[in-house]
């Protein structure tokens, strides 16, 4: 949930802007999702040199090869999960905060997991400035999930990934839904949703749209060597 208070006026036409150019104009048309990031402060959730740009139209590095990943590409996987009002949700690689306050603001009980401290810091600050509640921060290796507070209804990997490890997709419930950029190597990154069946089945993948959403490092495949 995100507090009337935290929306700040010099930055609402830059939001707007983004919900029009960006959202609406890319298939965004999930009315609460849309009414949920057109008032999320998302410049709260960069450091603040870089707020100037937080609405642009692209990801906006953070440093150590992550990002705050571009508004559409985040907008499109969370409204292909479906999020529904009271579900269970992981964001692995949560970085800053954003993507787990947009959940928590569709009224998601969200836990947000990254093994970076210091953008676990930066995302507690940003969301207490934001006034959200309903997320929890844990640090822990983002490639193995979050088995604790699982399983969840579905989980946002937040950034590309070149493969999905079979632990995380074993964190899902029955009918749970995995929202990611697979960006496979030498292809065009695709968001895409994978969605559970049954224990035991392998997930239907849903290809979604194209993306060039960077590798979160801890989702990287282990090249080998050809001589």
């Amino acid at each position: 949930m995100v507090g009337a208070a935290a929306v700040k006026p010099g930055y609402a036409e830059a939001r707007q802007n983004m919900v029009d150019n960006q959202l609406r104009a890319n298939k965004v048309v999930d009315e609460d999702l849309i009414a949920v990031m057109g008032r999320l402060p998302r410049e709260a959730f960069v450091p603040e040199h870089l707020r100037g740009i937080a609405y642009v139209d692209e990801d906006v590095a953070l440093g150590s090869g992550r990002c705050l990943i571009e508004p559409m590409v985040l907008a499109r996987l969370i409204q292909a999960a479906a999020v529904r009002p009271g579900d269970k949700v992981l964001v692995l690689g949560c970085a800053t905060g954003y993507g787990a306050a947009v959940l928590a603001g569709l009224g998601a009980q969200v836990t947000g997991v990254d093994s970076d401290p210091k953008l676990l810091d930066r995302a507690r600050s940003a969301l207490a400035a934001a006034q959200v509640r309903g997320v929890t921060l844990a640090a822990a290796p983002v490639e193995a999930g979050y088995g604790a507070g699982g399983p969840y209804d579905v989980i946002l990997i937040e950034g590309a990934v070149e493969r999905v490890p079979p632990a995380v997709l074993g964190q899902l419930a029955d009918g749970g839904r995995l929202v990611t950029v697979l960006a496979e190597p030498g292809a065009v990154g695709e968001g895409t949703l994978l969605q559970a069946t049954r224990k035991g089945s392998p997930p239907a993948r849903v290809p979604l749209f194209d993306a060039a959403t960077p590798v979160l490092p801890a989702f990287t495949v282990e090249r080998s060597f050809v001589f």
